[in-house]
């Protein structure tokens, strides 16, 4: 494994990470035209931080930092998820 390793999960996170953020951009204003299923395939993080931000007497800007906040994880990881399988597939497939 060596160097290549940390670079390439270093790699994986940072491109989980920029799709996670495009994700959301593109689900927040579809929400209303599509269904939530088809909303929850491509960006999950949206209705995970619909379901997990508190409802509290918070102002508006704290309530909307966790949103983002968690909406971004939640897709990062996703999308994280999602680009080792294919490393790993691709990986397995040249090994052979």
């Amino acid at each position: 494994m060596g160097q290549r390793g940390p670079f390439r999960i270093v790699l994986i996170v940072g491109l989980a990470l920029v799709a996670g953020f495009l994700a959301l951009g593109i689900a927040v204003p579809l929400e209303a035209q599509l269904p939530a299923a088809v909303i929850a395939l491509f960006s999950p993080g949206l209705k995970l931080a619909e379901l997990i931000t508190p409802e509290t007497r918070g102002s508006i800007a704290w309530t909307f930092s966790w949103f983002l906040r968690i909406a971004i994880a939640a897709n990062t990881v996703f999308y994280f998820a999602i680009f080792s399988l294919l490393a790993y597939l691709m990986n397995r497939g040249r090994a052979k």
